[in-house]
């Protein structure tokens, strides 16, 4: 397509969005590769600045591991699932409020926006109550482990990010959370973005991974389009598996909570988010109710 062609078929997503909340989780290579994060922070700014309010959610699980690592510390995994305790909690907040957030607000800077960074902990924002007892295969034997301080959510409470966005900022959020003690929580990235976008009202929740999208059995289409029953189907036959459930389960979540559209997008590729949003074939997988 000519150059103005791609800006008039952008013009009616444009005008749809204007004033409205998208709340986009960075995740995947954009938080380890500097050029996929830059490109998914750009493309964030452009939205920004035609008129919409913008949430960044993200996440950083390689990255705590790798720390942990240098500092000596061994990660523990069982059955797949982090343990998490008081020297991994500490770890955890340090790389993802200290270093990921605070990067990912600086790159917003130098990108030409106003960016402010927030935990869970910030005004209450993310309120969660510790994980209970989880149920895991070990080998063929079923075990109930301790996951540590590991939450689950129990209500979002958006103030303080809607006075940020109604004054211009960008909102970049890390998925620490706080209890009603006042102790800290680590929680999953992808729901607590699902949540965040209901809690908004949100317009659009944008998840970016390393695939392509939603994808058939034999991982040779991309499904375009999906109704939220369709992607429960899919999830219950086994086709959505593994590390893209707590995404799509995000995604149902804030879809069912009142979000019209929920996307996954391949965030290793130059500015999907963009071409997911203002064209009208898409790049990866719309979820609506």
């Amino acid at each position: 397509m000519r150059r103005e062609e791609v800006l008039m078929e952008a013009l009616p997503y444009i005008q749809q969005f204007h004033g409205r909340t998208i709340v986009i989780k960075l995740g995947g290579h954009a938080m380890v590769d500097e050029e996929v994060l830059e490109n998914a922070i750009k493309d964030a700014i452009l939205l920004h600045y035609v008129g919409m309010q913008v949430v960044l959610v993200h996440g950083g699980g390689p990255e705590i591991t790798e720390k942990m690592k240098a500092l000596g510390k061994e990660p523990r995994f069982v059955g797949g699932l982090r343990i998490t305790d008081d020297e991994t909690l500490e770890i955890a907040q340090m790389v993802l409020v200290g270093k990921i957030n605070d990067g990912i607000v600086s790159r917003v800077a130098r990108c030409g926006a106003l960016g402010v960074g927030l935990s869970g902990n910030d005004g209450n924002l993310i309120m969660a109550k510790k994980i209970g007892m989880q149920r895991v295969l070990i080998g063929e034997e079923e075990h109930e482990v301790d996951l540590g301080y590991v939450g689950e959510i129990e209500r979002i409470n958006p103030e303080i990010l809607e006075t940020l966005l109604k004054n211009g900022y960008i909102g970049v959020v890390a998925p620490i959370a706080i209890d009603r003690a006042g102790r800290s929580l680590n929680i999953n990235a992808d729901t607590a973005a699902g949540e965040i976008a209901v809690a908004l009202g949100a317009f659009k929740l944008v998840n970016l991974t390393d695939v392509d999208g939603v994808m058939d059995k034999e991982r040779t289409q991309v499904f375009r389009r999906l109704h939220v029953a369709e992607t429960e189907d899919l999830m219950a036959d086994g086709t959505i598996s593994e590390g893209m459930i707590p995404k799509i389960g995000s995604c149902v979540r804030a879809v069912r909570g009142g979000v019209p559209h929920a996307h996954i997008v391949n965030g290793n590729k130059a500015h999907t988010i963009l071409l997911e949003l203002f064209t009208d074939a898409g790049v990866g997988t719309m979820i609506t109710e």
